[in-house]
């Protein structure tokens, strides 16, 4: 009866999600109708699984529009019509052109036009597949018009967008948002009528009582319409066959296997033969061979370019995944645990999470969309934050910005607002949650065996490739497992340091960059980790993970592997990062484990850190079976897993653990370690990948740090700002530089330990002029004088401004001030533009101009203005002279239990909320010297010092040392107060840069 529904997929238009509709559906006594939202397909499947084995029949279809207009309604009969609509919706969504007013022939799909746009068009002919959709509210028209006639033709086409007046009011909003309109200026054509709302099914048959025969025709369209998918049987929609032939594949996995075993493993053994042998067999049985020979055939495309990867994920458990190159994890070093990555009953592939550099991913993907035919890019949903929302909503109802700030920051008392406030307030929490607009999963590239469009419409994000209409949860759903292709800055820190250092120190000797166990057995690179050194180097650079290094002393390996996953949420919260750490520094602390535990766990001493150690503790501990471990696991992980599940397997824990003997507090603990901390642990496999690249990192770090800091901020920096790493370039002898016009790049370049900042970093410089300085210079040499960059550039007094106020000219040993006087009298802003080198310079005159008296604290100023800090020390800049007896940072562990002053640069700060409802703060600062030390602030300090602004500050309290670690509990915090700019104090002022 219901033809034409929208859920809040039609977005910014729909106000209800699919469950809702069907709940709205049932309540009407209505158990057929068709899911249409507009111009999307996202609902389609979810429809399909939510609706099976229930009473209502889902018919699928999609509402075709341009902008709110609609054009007609497609129905899919069976999956090759709802192929053929996705076909015909992403033909549309891809080029961005409008739909015609006649839908093209689509044999396998029934096609529905409105009424009102029948009799504007005049339609006389109709094909077989077409009707015309008549809505409760036009039958008084539908009775005096010539389409009467048209029997076999007429169907209900009553469209259901909302359930009641507060839906519509929601919609309107919406649409206001969409076109970016007040609410008042929002014109009809643009939204739906408050009529399109599903009525129950006596009032819609009584409204059409006098045209029994539209009842017929809509219920016989929908008795024809089926498509169908199996969902949660594990099926496997992937492209299963690489080569030819699956027997071809398995025999392709297995020669590859042993042919490149020797390389891993010189002298193998009998546990790792054993280990591939019982691999191989998994991995052909449950047909996961082409997935191994897809990742595979990625990972050698980006070795062929000499692109740096790192693969890890649950088939970083692999020995044939580490044999064959697609990791470079020793899952026989680290006993990784092999039923993580497979065991006999899983229906699913394992994960190979591949980490690209982000200057390569693009590449890699198109490699794959070149290679395989059925490809798409897994779609995911950005949803209305309910903030974000309020700040919408205020322009829309036309609300000053001061009160639209006020709203959208939260801090506000609800009885205190107005009226269109509360408005405001009522519909962003309505609206919040809605999905707001489509968008590119984070690294899912799916290679199907069929059309991707059998299973949804796609469309074209900015970069190019097409990126199917749902997300990964209804995807594995109907078996579409996603290859993850992902991007990380960390390895391009790496690749792009090596090429530094061997273009800034060509005699220097680079070990090979895979050489991880030289770097794993270097004392010096350990003692980087177990002094929280790693500024700069991946994943370990944190204040939090300095400071684990530094309590855990890490000095090895396997030690910086549970590291990495001991820093995890969960497994703080549970209280076992502390307790590992006890254990790991007090070996007499082991023995409080309990015997199975540390049994199950010896490298761990008990504790459990790797997702892998749920399923140890639940098959061995609790007597699960592999399979139900493992689905623990994933249940814990957040994985979908099927209703009553996961409490069907709490409950055999217990009981097994009961007939077992253990003591009802025992289980407990047990079962609340693994619920708090499972969603946010590593696999093991994943944190020993993570691991090697941070060896590497550090290796470069120890050798070559200047190169590998220009390298890190050349990619984008990590966890602190840029004036932090142009610290620690100071911190380990570099001297940096303003840009130069003779010296820099675009990205920042190092000549000896000299660091020249990129022309990049200038504000408001225009690219075009920073490729035409590079392209000059690169041709016909180094620039001789001020003059001499005029005859060659082309360029505004404007851009010209820029480079002179950062002192780009200062080769020329003229005060720069003069420089940008004389760039006024010789620029002439009226002569012709050309790009063509003149024949003929002309001759430059010169002016007698007064003496300038260069000030450091106005080159500190213009340094701020257009880079966004100064090059000189921010300490220089103090108003007031630092005061004598402070200490610094390397002294604190001088002072352990004393109270103490230091001054500090704040690095970043990070206010966490406590269990009384207050917060405290913990912040990193650098101190004169550009040694870093943390600070920590309770509730009761943080409430009076606040840490809200970057600066200086004068830091009192007392120092403490945790297991090594060693901070300062803040008793005051005193932010200093800066030198003004002089040129905003008068002429008579002389500044002073100390």
């Amino acid at each position: 009866m219901y033809l034409n529904c929208h859920t809040y997929y039609s977005l910014r238009y729909g106000t209800f999600p699919i469950r809702e509709l069907c709940e709205l559906a049932y309540s009407n006594d209505i158990w057929q109708f068709a899911i249409t939202d507009i111009n999307n397909t996202s609902a389609c499947l979810e429809f399909l699984r939510l609706t099976n084995g229930t009473k209502i029949k889902p018919v699928l279809g999609i509402d075709f529009r341009n902008a709110a207009e609609q054009q007609y309604i497609g129905l899919a009969k069976n999956n090759a019509g709802f192929l053929q609509l996705n076909d015909h919706l992403s033909n549309h969504l891809h080029k961005k052109k409008d739909f015609e007013t006649v839908a093209p022939q689509l044999p396998d799909c029934f096609i529905i036009y409105p009424f009102g746009k029948v009799v504007e068009q005049k339609r006389k002919n109709f094909r077989s597949n077409e009707y015309i959709g008549v809505s409760k509210e036009e039958i008084g028209k539908l009775r005096f018009s010539e389409y009467r006639n048209l029997k076999d033709k007429l169907v209900i086409l009553q469209t259901v967008s909302f359930r009641n007046k507060k839906d519509f009011n929601a919609h309107r909003l919406l649409r206001a948002i969409d076109n970016n309109l007040l609410l008042s200026k929002l014109p009809e054509s643009e939204q739906g009528k408050a009529s399109h709302k599903m009525y129950p099914r006596q009032e819609m048959e009584a409204a059409f009582e006098d045209f029994p025969h539209i009842l017929e025709n809509t219920q016989q369209i929908m008795d024809a319409c089926k498509v169908h998918y199996d969902f949660g049987k594990g099926q496997n929609r992937n492209l299963k066959i690489y080569r030819n032939t699956i027997e071809e594949d398995a025999d392709m996995i297995r020669r590859l296997t042993y042919e490149k075993l020797p390389e891993k493993y010189p002298e193998a053994n009998r546990e790792v033969y054993t280990r591939v042998e019982k691999e191989l067999e998994s991995i052909i049985r449950l047909e996961f061979v082409s997935y191994f020979l897809i990742n595979l055939g990625i990972v050698d495309y980006a070795r062929s370019q000499n692109y740096p990867f790192v693969g890890r994920g649950s088939g970083a458990n692999s020995i044939v995944a580490y044999i064959l190159g697609i990791t470079n994890v020793d899952p026989i070093e680290l006993d990784l645990y092999f039923e993580r990555f497979i065991n006999p009953n899983r229906k699913s592939p394992p994960d190979f999470d591949l980490d690209f550099s982000w200057k390569d991913r693009n590449d890699i993907t198109d490699y794959i969309f070149r290679t395989y035919k059925n490809t798409a890019l897994m779609g995911t949903y950005v949803t209305f934050k309910q903030r974000a929302v309020a700040r919408e909503l205020g322009k829309v109802f036309g609300l000053p910005k001061e009160n639209i700030d006020k709203l959208a920051s939260g801090f506000y008392s609800y009885d205190n607002l107005d009226h269109l406030e509360k408005l405001v307030i009522r519909y962003s929490k309505l609206i919040e949650g809605f999905p707001n607009y489509l968008s590119v999963h984070s690294g899912g590239i799916l290679i199907l065996d069929d059309s991707v469009h059998n299973y949804a419409a796609t469309f074209l994000p900015p970069k190019g490739f097409r990126t199917m209409q749902i997300d990964m949860n209804i995807a594995e759903e109907v078996g579409i497992h996603k290859f993850d292709i992902l991007a990380q800055r960390g390895l391009s820190k790496i690749t792009d340091t090596i090429e530094i250092v061997k273009q800034n120190q060509p005699d220097a000797k680079l070990e090979d960059i895979e050489n991880i166990k030289a770097f794993k057995e270097d004392p010096a690179i350990n003692e980087l980790l177990t002094t929280g050194d790693c500024m700069g180097v991946f994943y370990v650079e944190s204040p939090a993970m300095r400071g684990l290094l530094t309590k855990l002393q890490t000095r090895d390996y396997l030690n910086l592997v549970a590291a990495s996953s001991v820093i995890r949420p969960g497994i703080s919260s549970a209280g076992m990062k502390d307790e590992f750490i006890l254990r790991h520094r007090f070996p007499e602390k082991r023995k409080e484990a309990h015997p199975v535990m540390y049994e199950i766990m010896p490298d761990t001493y008990g504790v459990m850190v790797y997702q892998e150690d749920v399923m140890k503790v639940a098959y061995h501990f609790a007597g699960l079976s592999l399979d139900d471990a493992d689905v623990l696991r994933r249940g814990m992980s957040g994985k979908k897993t099927s209703r009553g599940q996961m409490e069907k397997i709490e409950n055999t824990f217990r009981e097994n653990c009961n007939n077992k003997g253990y003591e009802p507090k025992l289980i407990d603990e047990v079962w609340e370690q693994i619920s708090s901390f499972a969603g946010y642990a590593f696999p093991k496999g994943h944190s020993a990948s993570y691991a090697v690249e941070s060896y590497q990192s550090l290796y470069l770090k120890k050798y070559f740090p200047l190169e590998f800091m220009v390298a890190a901020i050349n990619n984008g920096g990590g966890f602190y700002d840029l004036q932090t790493y142009i610290q620690e370039i100071r911190r380990w002898g570099g001297t940096i530089h303003a840009p130069c016009i003779n010296k820099s790049d675009h990205p920042n370049v190092i000549y000896g330990k000299n660091v020249y900042l990129g022309f990049g970093y200038i504000k408001e410089l225009e690219v075009k002029t920073i490729q035409q300085i590079l392209e000059n210079r690169q041709f016909f040499g180094e620039f001789r004088s001020l003059d001499d960059f005029i005859d060659r550039i082309q360029i505004s007094i404007e851009q010209l401004s820029l480079l002179l106020k950062i002192n780009a000219f200062r080769f020329t040993g003229i005060d720069k001030h003069e420089l940008l006087w004389k760039a006024y009298f010789k620029l002439d802003r009226n002569k012709p533009k050309t790009n063509q080198p003149l024949l003929f310079k002309p001759k430059h005159k010169d002016f007698e101009l007064p003496e300038f008296e260069a000030s450091k604290m106005i080159e500190a100023y213009d340094q701020m203005e257009l880079l966004g800090f100064p090059l000189c020390s921010h300490f220089e800049l103090l108003k007031d002279p630092l005061k004598q007896n402070v200490v610094t940072a390397s002294q604190l562990k001088d002072h352990i239990g004393k109270n103490i002053e230091i001054y500090g640069n704040l690095v970043n700060s990070k206010k966490t909320g406590t269990s009384n409802g207050k917060y405290m703060y913990f912040g990193t600062f650098y101190d004169p010297e550009g040694v870093i030390f943390d600070v920590v602030l309770f509730p009761s300090v943080a409430e009076k010092y606040p840490i809200r602004t970057k600066g200086i500050y004068l830091c009192y309290g007392e120092v403490v040392s945790n297991l090594g670690y060693i901070s300062i509990s803040i008793k005051t915090l005193t932010r200093q107060a800066t030198q003004t700019d002089p040129r905003l104090l008068g002429n008579n002022f002389k500044p002073s840069l100390r």
